[in-house]
């Protein structure tokens, strides 16, 4: 149907798309009766919806004899532009709440601490839980690239025809430690809200939290209606931030089918190798997560449980910035961590140490580059890159495509900044291992949670089990 209404604004000119756009109703409705008239649990709906936007994804690639460039047929444009409005819609109404849920939870968690509870102690076991656990997914990550021999195989993209990749990407500079702890404290609140610096945040919460506490301790009968009207903005932002995550199982089936239409399967085999070593480095570093656990004396079992939805959540979504609110509501409700902890370590996560975007996945990539441009892999250069991903974690922002930063910043710090257009393959597919990484980041910011309660001495171990 040659109609501009129907090809330009109303995105619905071939019978193709109607049909998928039907088959995206149908699940839709299936996930509805599943969900609020059978009652199934939210986990186990969520983990249906991711199943059928996978089979979704399929079936619009199947429709297109699987093409190399799926955007360039027009009905997979218009399907996956109304699966993005269910999708990514969803996702930006999720982020819209995570400023100020951040800002009031924080300040909740201070005016309700005890006046014997040390914040000091909270930071500096989070920092310490949480780089260390960088640094072993740094680890993971090299021990796996060079097990698999990344880009010993690989042609650099400015031969193979990818120099319109390549252009458009170069490598950031590299800041020193002290200037990357330096750009972690906010100058303006209002940059700090809009670019998403979590970290900025706490910090800023923080301190407020302490003076209100402070005019609490001094002047009681002046803080009182502040606190009111702090418990009672929480209370507010809980609700809805409930209200929003109850519609998570549609939104997983949206945001996978698009992913799928719209990358195609080309791209996936042509970088084969290194999506199944970031899959499997996945999975290694999972494991760890599980095995820190135990060895801080808690069963992974009821953890497995309890964390599907967010994990889910966190591979369809590819962010984890979006998952905070319900990272934040497992911990508290299902986990038994307590909110000082839960607040504090997964807006924390979010933004530094992540152990999939800036520790994994920049790992690999140094193998990678280090063997398609001949750089000699010795110890020298894998404790370099051990320390240089390790600190390079620190305020890469928890949104997707920032793993490129990332990888950026850590090429810089080993001294491969030159050859950063040779990453433009992998790159090309990045929506395709964005998802793992995100996960692993959501896993870590859960795992490290329970780890630094646990150390406090504030888990109720009764509702984690």
């Amino acid at each position: 149907m040659d109609i501009p209404f129907l090809q330009q604004f109303l995105l619905i000119s071939d019978i193709r798309t109607i049909l998928f756009l039907i088959l995206l109703a149908a699940g839709f409705y299936l996930i509805h009766i599943l969900y609020h008239k059978k009652h199934l649990d939210f986990s186990v709906v969520v983990l249906i919806g991711t199943g059928l936007g996978l089979l979704l994804g399929l079936a619009v690639q199947a429709a297109s004899g699987f093409p190399d460039q799926p955007e360039d047929i027009r009905f997979i444009r218009e399907a996956t532009a109304w699966y993005q409005l269910f999708g990514t819609g969803y996702m930006n109404l999720i982020k819209v709440i995570v400023v100020p849920l951040v800002i009031i939870s924080i300040l909740q968690v201070i005016i309700s601490l005890e006046q014997g509870h040390q914040m000091g102690s909270l930071i500096r076991k989070t920092l310490s839980v949480t780089l260390v656990m960088a640094a072993v997914s740094a680890v993971t990550g090299l021990v796996i690239g060079l097990l698999f021999g990344l880009g010993q195989d690989s042609v650099p993209s400015g031969a193979s025809g990818s120099e319109g990749i390549s252009g458009a990407v170069s490598a950031a500079e590299l800041s020193d430690v002290p200037a990357t702890l330096k750009n972690l404290i906010p100058d303006n609140i209002v940059s700090a809200m809009v670019n998403n610096n979590i970290i900025g945040l706490v910090i800023f919460s923080s301190i407020l939290g302490l003076a209100l506490w402070w005019v609490n301790k001094e002047h009681s009968a002046e803080a009182e209606p502040l606190y009111r009207g702090i418990r009672g903005l929480h209370r507010t932002m809980i609700n809805m931030a409930l209200l929003i995550l109850d519609y998570m199982p549609f939104a997983v089936l949206a945001l996978l089918a698009n992913t799928i239409a719209r990358r195609g399967l080309s791209g996936i085999f042509d970088a084969g190798k290194f999506i199944f070593a970031l899959y499997l480095g996945t999975g290694v570093q999972f494991f760890i997560q599980l095995a820190a656990l135990l060895l801080n004396g808690l069963n992974p079992v009821p953890y497995l449980k309890k964390s599907a939805a967010p994990l889910l959540l966190a591979f369809t979504s590819r962010s984890s910035v979006g998952c905070l609110p319900l990272t934040v509501e497992t911990l508290t409700k299902d986990l038994g961590v307590s909110e000082a902890t839960a607040n504090f370590v997964a807006g924390f996560g979010t933004t530094a140490g992540m152990q999939g975007c800036a520790g994994l996945f920049p790992a690999l990539l140094i193998v990678y580059v280090c063997n398609i441009t001949g750089t000699p892999i010795d110890l020298s250069m894998l404790v370099m890159a051990v320390i240089v991903v390790t600190i390079g974690s620190l305020g890469i922002a928890g949104i997707p495509g920032t793993a490129s930063m990332a990888a950026s910043v850590s090429l810089s710090g080993v001294g491969l900044a030159s050859a950063f257009s040779t990453i433009s393959p992998i790159l090309a597919i990045d929506p395709i291992i964005d998802m793992p990484r995100t996960l692993l980041n959501v896993s870590g910011s859960l795992t490290n949670a329970l780890i630094v309660d646990k150390r406090l001495g504030l888990l109720d171990e009764s509702v984690y089990k």
